[in-house]
């Protein structure tokens, strides 16, 4: 009896830890992203993660690139990733907080302007979903 109980238990832990997480939160927006070295202004989805924020940045209907912002780490197109500090150190400005994207990403309302730095980041999500967060 208890080599069954072990089995299941082995067998629901299989099984959890192999599936594929699922999005909490899925938004289509306009997002716009302005700095010195890193400018886009495309559509795209907003997908938030218990550990982590994905955005899908579209041109013409088709995945341009996938940032990964996670609170140590930013990744670009699942290849190559940067520590959080050393992103905001190339991106942004040095002053950032290491978390401040991860943070910035799980706000409801995303409207960013820092002019000293010129940095500006904002999201407009799509009218018919607006009102779901």
């Amino acid at each position: 009896m208890q080599i069954k109980g072990y089995l299941f238990f082995v067998f629901i832990i299989f099984l959890t830890g192999c599936s594929v997480k699922q999005p909490v939160v899925t938004k289509s927006a306009i997002i716009t992203f302005k700095t010195k070295k890193f400018k886009f202004n495309d559509q795209g989805f907003i997908e938030k993660y218990d550990d982590k924020v994905k955005l899908t940045i579209l041109a013409l209907g088709v995945t341009e690139s996938e940032i990964t912002i996670y609170k140590d780490k930013i990744c670009k197109n699942s290849i190559s990733c940067f520590d959080s500090d050393h992103f905001n150190e190339q991106f942004l400005d040095e002053s950032y907080e290491k978390d401040f994207l991860y943070n910035l990403f799980n706000k409801e309302d995303i409207d960013f302007k820092d002019k000293e730095h010129r940095v500006f980041i904002k999201v407009i999500y799509n009218q018919k979903e607006k009102g779901e967060y």
